[in-house]
């Protein structure tokens, strides 16, 4: 009991580094996961083929390989940093590949809720004179994401889940990698890993009840 006391403040530093990694990956892989669906549905061929090779890549990659290319690929290789201080830059590398990994599966719940929308209404914007970013901005985007509120719940809590694995893009700080230094030097295994369980349930059962409650509060009434 008296070591994990003493290695309770260590843990639970590591556990908010993941909800850190999980703040900012989650509002990057939003604006990524947009950008990539408005790709993916652009009149423009090029653009859908791009946002097409990327989420079947990327989503069929496991993440684990996509958090070593971001810092083996990326910094070793190409010499990308964010920072001089080695911690915060592999902070910044792993922010980057979760983002580009969970922005696959963000697109895609998107575009099944672009799929909801009734066509008539993209004809009606284009009879009206809007342009395509228009009417994806202002009609057929505030529809799909009200539509698919709990999915994209689901979708975060995944993401929460996995910065679990940020130790793949050698980032040393966050609650897996402490916990296996934990186990390694007081040999106490199960009380540390409950412990970790609770944090982590404390985390994603809100994010899940919330977007429960916004998917039903919000609904597309068709």
């Amino acid at each position: 009991m008296d070591d994990l006391i003493k290695y309770a403040p260590a843990l639970f530093d590591g556990f908010m580094e993941n909800v850190k990694l999980s703040l900012m990956c989650g509002v990057l892989s939003l604006v990524l996961g947009t950008i990539l669906v408005s790709m993916r549905v652009s009149p423009t061929p090029v653009l859908r083929a791009a946002g097409t090779v990327y989420v079947n890549v990327v989503r069929n990659t496991p993440l684990t390989l996509v958090l070593a290319f971001s810092a083996l690929g990326l910094s070793d290789t190409l010499g990308l940093a964010f920072s001089d201080k080695p911690s915060s830059n592999s902070f910044w590398l792993v922010v980057l590949g979760l983002s580009i990994y969970t922005a696959a599966f963000v697109c895609e719940a998107l575009r099944s809720g672009i799929n909801t929308v009734p066509l008539g209404q993209a004809e009606a914007a284009r009879a009206i004179g809007l342009t395509f970013l228009q009417s994806l901005r202002l009609i057929i985007l505030p529809q799909a994401f009200r539509a698919v509120i709990a999915p994209l719940g689901s979708v975060m809590i995944a993401m929460i889940k996995n910065t679990t694995v940020a130790i793949a893009g050698g980032y040393l700080a966050e609650s897996a990698f402490v916990m296996k230094d934990t186990f390694d030097d007081t040999g106490v295994s199960i009380p540390i890993f409950l412990g970790l369980v609770l944090a982590f349930m404390a985390v994603t059962l809100p994010v899940g009840f919330l977007t429960g409650w916004l998917a039903r509060r919000l609904a597309v009434a068709r």
